[in-house]
């Protein structure tokens, strides 16, 4: 059986790995097509290198651009790669423009799709919530990693023996690098308390209302706060003229972008985690830290019924409200854990094998 992965960003490298590993059982060819969306070798390479994924076949090498022209130079591309390829199977995973048009490319070809983390909704406007509909739409394999994801499946049209439930990815991610990231991983452990945090939506950084309050709330929390910050986000930050203000708060250490293993690390050493990126909620949430998300909604709202994180949304005085409220309080292991047992990637790989 061939199978062609279709990746571009950091969310879908972590995926891929576990992936790749559950096929070593079977006797299936691999093939990886990188779009290129993640450029920078800081952004791409390193989590390759760390993970152990192999060097892509494929690299489309599409870049930044607006959404219509990012998607449509993959379509282009992808069409004359599958027709030579002829894969069983097309693997798409999560929400991005990559995702978008891997899943469509190989849908017009007639060729099976596999969606990797189908049917999570937030049914609000943004780029990603049409992504993973239309791919959900495409795809002949729904792998929905929770439960609530099959409600949505069903009450958009999907037929039931297109789904599956498998767990989450990402959680067998996480089970396979949490030793190997406290051990291996190339950063010290820090010797004082601290905040991680990240940031990187174009919904949250491309808008100067936004940023700035987000800014001014961080720079008044009197604790260390560990900012791994993305390429776009500087960008953003600099174009406003709201960067010098990090660079001179004496709380805030800002650092290049880093590894998955290098990131788990310090998740697993944080006293609290602020993201606005659904990844993180759920990697804060497997390292059992407590969570602030700069956001008004949320795919992971088990999490947050839980108690372990909240929605903090765009104002300056609600985003430090939350983080004294939630600084306090202190993990407590829930009875079950929704995002499966960690073994979604083995799940994913013995459907494939039985029905093809």
């Amino acid at each position: 059986m061939r199978l062609v992965h279709i990746v571009g960003n950091r969310p879908q490298f972590i995926k891929l790995a576990p992936f790749l590993e559950a096929t070593k059982k079977h006797k299936i060819e691999n093939i990886i097509i990188h779009s290129g969306q993640h450029y920078d070798i800081e952004m791409s390479k390193i989590f390759f290198d760390e993970l152990g994924i192999p060097e892509p076949d494929y690299n489309l090498e599409v870049g930044s651009g607006s959404h219509g022209i990012q998607t449509g130079k993959m379509l282009i591309a992808l069409d004359l790669i599958l027709l030579e390829l002829k894969p069983d199977v097309v693997v798409a995973y999560g929400d991005t423009n990559t995702t978008l048009a891997g899943a469509l490319a190989a849908y017009k070809l007639h060729i099976p799709v596999a969606h990797v983390e189908a049917g999570m909704r937030e049914y609000i406007w943004r780029p990603e919530e049409m992504n993973k509909k239309i791919a959900d739409q495409c795809a002949d394999f729904c792998f929905y990693p929770i439960k609530r994801a099959y409600k949505n499946l069903v009450r958009e049209g999907i037929a039931l023996e297109k789904i599956f439930f498998t767990g989450d990815i990402t959680y067998d991610a996480y089970i396979r690098n949490k030793d190997i990231a406290l051990t291996k991983a190339n950063i010290e452990i820090l010797d004082f308390e601290y905040i991680l945090m990240t940031m990187h939506r174009a919904e949250t950084v491309d808008f100067y209302e936004k940023i700035s309050n987000i800014v001014d709330a961080i720079i008044e929390i009197p604790i260390k706060i560990i900012f791994p910050i993305h390429p776009h986000t500087k960008k953003r930050l600099i174009d406003f003229g709201l960067y010098e203000k990090f660079t001179k708060a004496t709380n805030i250490v800002l650092m290049n972008p880093i590894g998955y293993l290098e990131f788990l690390k310090l998740v697993m050493n944080a006293k609290l985690v602020i993201t606005d990126s659904g990844g993180v909620i759920k990697e804060t949430f497997y390292a059992q830290k407590m969570g602030v998300t700069i956001d008004n909604t949320t795919e992971y709202q088990e999490i947050f019924d839980m108690g372990y994180n909240v929605l903090a949304g765009f104002k300056k005085d609600t985003i430090i409200g939350k983080v004294f409220s939630m600084i306090k309080k202190d993990y407590v292991p829930p009875t079950e854990n929704p995002f499966g047992d960690g073994h979604a990637a083995e799940k994913m790989v013995e459907i494939l094998s039985k029905k093809l």
